[in-house]
């Protein structure tokens, strides 16, 4: 039987290259992002399902769980930096911060929502991608990283109460990807990891189906 993954965020960054290392495993791929032209580019690659929209959508929100009637693993991957250059958060704007919130943490949810059925019927896994910034105290990140901690309570949360799933939050670390580099800048972004290696790591992650919680891949 093959195995089926919906990644949300996957025409670029980590989503593409977790989609490319699960397609070279033969997993059968639905693949979602807000740019349809590139999404399309990475399905026709891939073999894959493209399914284009914003997943703070609630409509696109059912496409996808329509789109997997019986699922072995959702990736919420896609997610938002906010406000940049990243301000303190004394200045925060706040309607910033709720539609950061919208995209980060609540379209997450949803999404486990709206698949849980699919994903209890094959005793699947989910994988929320959260961020160090979620536990570390960094200026500028105050937005983001609190978005990425509440994502990482709900994984808690959901893993207890879901006990026939596999739920980890995964911290991938910096990559060398365009929301790094809208954060810090190009030249430092382009030391940090090729997601490439990441995804690789991710991919093991699920194939050995560990205990569900908090995993850092670097």
């Amino acid at each position: 039987m093959t195995n089926t993954a919906l990644i949300t965020g996957a025409s670029r960054g980590l989503g593409l290259a977790l989609a490319r290392s699960l397609a070279e495993a033969g997993w059968d791929l639905v693949l979602t992002a807000r740019g349809r032209d590139d999404l399309d580019r990475v399905a026709a690659e891939l073999g894959a399902t493209a399914i284009a929209g914003d997943v703070t959508d609630p409509a696109h929100v059912e496409r996808l769980s329509l789109a997997v009637p019986e699922l072995d693993l959702l990736v919420n991957n896609a997610s938002d930096l906010g406000v940049t250059p990243l301000p303190p958060l004394a200045s925060y704007s706040l309607e910033a911060f709720k539609l950061l919130l919208e995209t980060n943490v609540t379209a997450p949810l949803a999404l486990v929502q709206a698949t849980l059925p699919a994903l209890r019927r094959r005793s699947g896994a989910v994988v929320n991608v959260t961020s160090d910034a979620a536990t570390g105290a960094y200026p500028g990140w105050g937005g983001y990283g609190a978005t990425k901690a509440a994502l990482e309570q709900l994984s808690n949360v959901l893993a207890a109460e879901e006990p026939g799933l596999a739920v980890w939050w995964v911290d991938p670390g910096e990559m060398n990807t365009r929301m790094l580099a809208d954060a810090v800048g190009e030249q430092e972004a382009a030391g940090a990891t090729d997601p490439a290696k990441v995804a690789a790591a991710l991919r093991d992650l699920v194939t050995s189906r560990p205990a569900g919680g908090r995993v850092s891949l670097q």
